[in-house]
């Protein structure tokens, strides 16, 4: 009788399923695979004592895509690739909503909005393709405007420098950090063990299961999923893949700020909330898009003096503030605006590239992910 590769068939496999990286994508990749089977014995290793990518360090959008973005990608792709990354990010949304309650996660369903200045030589462009927007994201949403103006609230918000604004109900904003420790809590509860401080270091494709370098020792499993992200580079090469550093401000409590909803501006290359009565703001790659393809989680100068730029300009300009703290994540780019999954040897997979999306595409790229895996 031929035994099942799943099975352990003897002191060589310690574990069915390694998955190095325990950010998102690595924590959706476990949760899918113990749906899928559940008596897989899984084990997700980082070699940091928590998962320091994207993942933890980003602005908790968890959004699809604002107007203008989806008019450039337009022209960047084609149109059924666009509208599957949508499709990905939106259920990716109602699928964190599904496994987790709202209070647990700190979603807020507190809209999303595009804010344009005068200037942006892209606003003709939106106003003009705006209901085509909205024709398109009905067979995905079912909701017949997605897309609204909504150029009163700028003042609501207390919001400078902006001539319009676009308001999309569906989206929001959540605790990044928190969905990560109740992925690891549901985990843990299915079996899936984490070794933490543990880097991979390489791996070597044997006859019927890979024999893994880690930093702790030698290790063997059936599969090996990689979910490192831009960090993967450094274990595989691709070329396609190109890191981005995403820099955030975070400024002191503001008791009368007005501002609620998660917002965009320039493409989506800007992007701030309201966390806790305290103004969240990152961006600002585009004006150094050399420097900032980089996999170093030090802040720059250049781009940290345009942020807090933009802050006094448009958002805070009215309130008493200082810069409580600032931080940078780093996220992965393909040219072709699509993640990846890379086969990197017979039972070696790497998933990256969630092109600054990993809240919202993780939870539904993870099953695609869990389908080769499991073939």
């Amino acid at each position: 009788m031929q035994v099942s590769i799943w099975e352990k068939e003897s002191f060589l496999a310690d574990c069915d399923i390694m998955i190095a990286g325990s950010g998102l994508m690595g924590l959706w990749t476990a949760f899918e695979l113990k749906q899928q089977k559940p008596s897989l014995d899984i084990l997700i290793i980082d070699k940091h004592p928590i998962p320091q990518g994207a993942s933890t360090r980003n602005a908790g959008f968890a959004c699809f895509g604002s107007p203008s973005e989806l008019i450039h990608d337009a022209g960047e792709m084609s149109e059924e690739a666009i509208w599957d990354i949508v499709e990905m990010r939106y259920r990716g949304i109602q699928k964190i909503r599904q496994y987790f309650k709202d209070d647990m996660i700190g979603y807020e369903p507190s809209g999303g909005y595009e804010v344009f200045a005068s200037s942006d030589t892209y606003l003709p462009s939106v106003k003009e393709k705006l209901q085509w927007l909205n024709d398109k994201m009905k067979t995905i949403t079912g909701v017949t405007e997605s897309f609204s103006w909504a150029d009163e609230k700028i003042s609501l918000f207390g919001l400078a420098g902006f001539e319009s604004m676009i308001e999309n109900r569906l989206e929001g904003a959540l605790h990044s950090g928190k969905l990560v420790m109740y992925l690891q809590s549901a985990l843990a509860a299915k079996g899936v063990r984490f070794l933490y401080g543990t880097e991979l270091k390489g791996w070597q494709q044997q006859a019927s299961y890979v024999s893994i370098d880690t930093t702790f020792g030698s290790m063997h499993a059936q599969r090996l999923v990689i979910a490192a992200n831009a960090f993967s580079a450094s274990l595989h090469k691709n070329e396609n893949i190109v890191p981005g550093r995403g820099q955030v401000i975070v400024t002191s409590p503001i008791p009368s700020l007005k501002l609620y909803g998660s917002f965009h501006y320039d493409e989506g290359y800007y992007y701030f909330r309201n966390v806790g009565n305290r103004i969240l703001l990152g961006g600002a790659r585009n004006m150094a898009f050399a420097d900032e393809k980089t996999t170093s989680f030090e802040t720059s100068e250049k781009v940290q003096s345009r942020l807090n730029e933009f802050l006094d300009d448009h958002i805070a300009g009215n309130y008493e503030y200082s810069i409580d703290y600032s931080w940078s994540g780093i996220m992965a780019f393909t040219d072709t605006g699509l993640p990846t999954i890379q086969k990197a040897d017979e039972n070696v997979f790497i998933a990256t590239s969630c092109n600054g999306m990993g809240v919202a595409i993780t939870p539904i790229f993870a099953e695609k992910l869990t389908q080769q895996v499991i073939a």
